[in-house]
């Protein structure tokens, strides 16, 4: 008897659950398009973080830039960290949790979008919060004359 009530029940309050989830709640439709949050990369490896901020030439902020970063820190550079991010419609990314010492300074921060390209630059030991604008230029082919 007790499994049939049990299984009664669970299906009694299934579809109020599937009703009250169908309907966004109040302060999602006034809060920030998601995209306008900054993405943030949690390395977990130290108190240094550096936020990005990417820009064409033209000083239009570039969204959906993949920006990469090679991090090795520890004695003898034995810790790896190898970080990915995007930034958001307002070309920013922010990389937090970063060690504050590193093997062979500065960090390069690889930014790349289509045919765009830039490198940002990062001493976790002389600024350990930073904030940096980069412009990204077209990408130079070496394969033409």
């Amino acid at each position: 008897m007790l499994p049939v009530l049990t299984c009664f029940l669970v299906a009694s309050l299934c579809p109020a659950q599937e009703h009250s989830n169908s309907e966004p709640p109040p302060a999602q439709s006034s809060a920030a398009p998601a995209s306008n949050q900054v993405p943030v990369m949690d390395g977990g490896a130290g108190p240094c973080s550096l936020e990005l901020t990417i820009h064409d030439v033209d000083a239009k902020p570039v969204y959906a830039a993949t920006v990469k970063v090679h991090v090795a820190y520890g004695f003898g550079g034995v810790r790896k960290l190898d970080l990915e991010a995007g930034t958001n419609a307002d070309g920013k990314v922010k990389f937090t949790g970063l060690p504050a010492r590193v093997r062979r300074p500065p960090l390069e921060f690889h930014i790349s979008k289509d045919k765009l390209e830039g490198l940002a630059t990062y001493d976790p030991a002389t600024e350990c919060d930073a904030k940096r604008g980069i412009t990204v230029t077209t990408r130079k082919d070496h394969d033409s004359p």
